[in-house]
């Protein structure tokens, strides 16, 4: 269990390079969250933060949450909804490289990120977190930037989800991860002042919305599906160099 954010980091890096080992998509959201976190920890560092040390509380709290629904998919297929449709698509050798994103980054904003903040500042407390927790948006814009980008020259059909009427892989990596860390914020509120069996069922709640949320990604319909398949036939086969890729975005946009 980590306890600091350099323990996560730690925690991640472990991922990806075992991922990349076993070919193993699980290493394209590891990346992508590692990545995060390295730009966190350098915030933390240089003072960005009303509060460093209860940032990186946070950070280790949050990223417990991925671990465990991680470990609890690999011991039993339990866990969460949301992350269990997150990773039941790990296997599935027809979806695209954002799904896999998509679903991960989904599921951590949706459900674990209200459920971290209530609980590292719960009560009261809740509204003195709000300045550091909006802080982060402008970490992840930055670095979601440079990780559409290194999507795009590793499935460079991408842009056929416009076309067909679906989102952009840039409009739903942005525009929709800051809407949904804003619902963040306001369930982030709503937990923080509930007793711990209310919180129970208000989360249990959340992970029901962000297992619908997630089905839709994982499966879409309509002709989302065979921009799909067209996107898929594009994209590098190399699971282990698409992490490596992945995993370079910000040093390659440095």
């Amino acid at each position: 269990m980590a306890e600091t954010i350099d323990d996560v980091i730690d925690v991640l890096s472990g991922i990806v390079s075992d991922a990349r080992r076993d070919a193993d998509r699980v290493g394209y959201f590891a990346a992508l969250y590692r990545q995060v976190t390295v730009e966190i920890r350098a915030g933390i560092r240089d003072g960005l933060f009303d509060d460093g040390p209860r940032m990186d509380r946070f950070d280790a709290v949050f990223g417990n949450r991925y671990f465990d629904a991680r470990d609890a998919w690999r011991r039993e297929r339990g866990g969460p909804r949301c992350w269990r449709e997150a990773f039941g698509l790990l296997a599935d050798p027809d979806a695209v490289i954002v799904q896999h994103l998509l679903l991960g980054v989904s599921a951590h904003i949706n459900l674990d990120l209200a459920v971290t903040a209530a609980r590292i500042a719960p009560g009261e407390e809740i509204h003195g977190l709000r300045r550091d927790f909006l802080l982060i948006n402008d970490i992840l814009a930055r670095v979601l930037l440079a990780v559409q980008r290194a999507v795009g020259e590793v499935s460079p059909y991408l842009w056929l989800l416009d076309e067909f009427g679906g989102r952009t892989d840039e409009r739903l990596l942005d525009f929709s991860i800051r809407r949904s860390r804003q619902e963040a914020w306001h369930n982030a509120v709503l937990l923080a002042g509930q007793g711990e069996a209310e919180r129970e069922v208000t989360a249990g709640l959340l992970d029901v919305r962000a297992g619908v949320l997630a089905r839709l990604v994982a499966r879409p319909g309509g002709l989302v599906r065979p921009a799909l398949a067209l996107i898929r036939s594009g994209e590098e086969d190399d699971v282990p160099k698409v992490i490596a890729h992945l995993d370079r975005a910000m040093a390659a946009a440095g």
